[in-house]
């Protein structure tokens, strides 16, 4: 008898956004996005509009320079 495999969650790929101000417009509509949900009661929907604004927010964040390269230059 096979085992039973647990389905995993279908995931959309996300395009790649170079521009910074998409990346901005990407945060602010998936919160919009996510507070519409949640208004609704799909919680689930919400909480995934909630994790791709984080994610944008962290890749936003990660622009700049990093700390230890402003501390140590590079060689």
């Amino acid at each position: 008898m096979p085992a039973l495999q647990a389905k995993s969650p279908v995931r959309h790929p996300q395009p790649v956004v170079a521009d910074h101000g998409q990346l901005e417009q990407q945060v602010a509509r998936c919160q919009s996005q996510a507070r519409a949900a949640a208004e609704s009661g799909d919680i689930t929907a919400s909480a995934r509009f909630i994790l791709e604004s984080l994610d944008a927010e962290r890749r936003l964040a990660g622009r700049g320079p990093q700390v230890l390269q402003l501390i140590k230059p590079r060689n």
